[in-house]
């Protein structure tokens, strides 16, 4: 049976961490004292949905967690210090810190060591999120005791809501630029302004420009979309954020 500690205290242990190349202790008050922290325990670095879409969507809502009071976003997984950082940089999430749990201290503590001994992984995380207040546990989303490894409730959108229900994302865009071009320079530094992430699309590097025209009826660059709605240039970009606010 997973334990709910809302209202205690988060177990006080050293996690042992690896700083430029050398040993970096680091405890349980220095991480959360006084601080206003998300965690999110999941089974296991380079993993399917760990990868896919818990890490991601943690990192790219982010800003918006920080903007809405949220000093730090841990993520916590029963691997050692080596494997975390490599996996930080793979899924380049830099927006986030990745906590290893390697000897599963800190994840025993908090009852959620689990047995996946039948996937060759011995004891991991079972995955859930929690919200933690100067070292004290206010909200926990645990996913349901069942087969498998569920993923329903601690998720990045739904802590996200219990933070503010009212907070606003910042969008995601997608991006088609030129190596060179002006015009694309001022539309990512205008993204990246209004927090918004985005993805880069080199037109006759990663396309062809008949890709470009396919998609947007346009020859000309930036071409932009965010959220699915065709914005065009730069200085629709403007425009658009502009409006948003």
């Amino acid at each position: 049976m997973l334990s709910n500690r809302e209202g205690q205290r988060v177990p006080s242990v050293v996690f042992r961490t690896r700083t430029h190349n050398a040993w970096a202790d680091r405890t349980s008050e220095e991480i959360f004292g006084g601080r206003t922290v998300v965690v999110f325990g999941l089974p296991g670095a380079y993993t399917p949905t760990c990868s896919t879409s818990h890490v991601p969507r943690f990192n790219e809502l982010a800003p918006v967690f920080k903007a809405n009071g949220v000093d730090d976003i841990i993520c916590v997984s029963v691997n050692d210090a080596f494997v975390m950082n490599e996996w930080q940089k793979d899924q380049k999430a830099d927006r986030l810190t990745f906590l290893p749990d390697g000897n599963g201290e800190f994840t025993a503590a908090m009852g959620m060591l689990v047995d996946k001994s039948d996937l060759g992984f011995g004891k991991r995380s079972w995955r859930y999120s929690m919200l933690v207040r100067d070292g004290v546990i206010d909200k926990m989303f645990i996913e349901p005791e069942v087969a498998g490894d569920p993923f329903e409730v601690s998720d990045a959108d739904t802590m996200l809501r219990y933070v503010n229900p009212e907070a606003r994302e910042p969008g995601f865009a997608f991006v088609f630029t030129k190596a060179g071009c002006p015009h694309c320079a001022r539309a990512k530094a205008l993204l990246e302004r209004h927090g918004m992430s985005f993805e880069e699309v080199v037109v006759e590097r990663d396309v062809s420009g008949r890709a470009l025209r396919a998609v947007t009826n346009r020859t000309s660059m930036p071409q932009i979309f965010i959220d699915g709605q065709h914005v065009g240039g730069a200085d629709d970009l403007d425009r658009f954020l502009k409006e948003r606010r």
